[in-house]
């Protein structure tokens, strides 16, 4: 089997970018601190305490969506340079094949189907 790197290279390189634009959106949505936007919310509502809430709640979910984007990032450079090494499509821990409809779906994918299940249930 032989996989065109470079066509997955391309499909990596585009989606770190808009990986990239994606944090780069969630801390301009949010670009001062938790408290800053507290203290905003209770000079000026009658209904800070939900309000408050529902900041948290938001900054959270932001948090969580940045951190989860940094992880893809990651994996992305990782599986950039395993196309560098050479050892692109080969699982990381078993050393089979990774089927490239698996690379197409998931191109930051280091694992075969059976290794990433067998990871899933641990």
């Amino acid at each position: 089997m032989s996989i065109d790197t470079e066509r997955f290279r391309v499909a990596l390189l585009e989606e770190r970018a808009r990986v990239e634009r994606a944090i780069a959106n969630l801390r301009d949505d949010h670009p001062g601190t938790l408290d800053e936007e507290v203290e905003e919310i209770a000079g000026s509502s009658d209904n800070h305490l939900a309000e408050t809430a529902t900041a948290t709640l938001d900054r959270e979910i932001d948090f969580t969506l940045e951190e989860n984007s940094g992880q893809v990032l990651s994996d992305i450079d990782a599986a950039l340079k395993r196309i560098d090494e050479g050892t692109y499509g080969t699982c990381v821990n078993c050393g089979k094949p990774i089927a490239e409809e698996r690379l197409e779906a998931y191109p930051w994918g280091s694992l075969c189907i059976d290794d990433a299940r067998l990871a899933e249930r641990r």
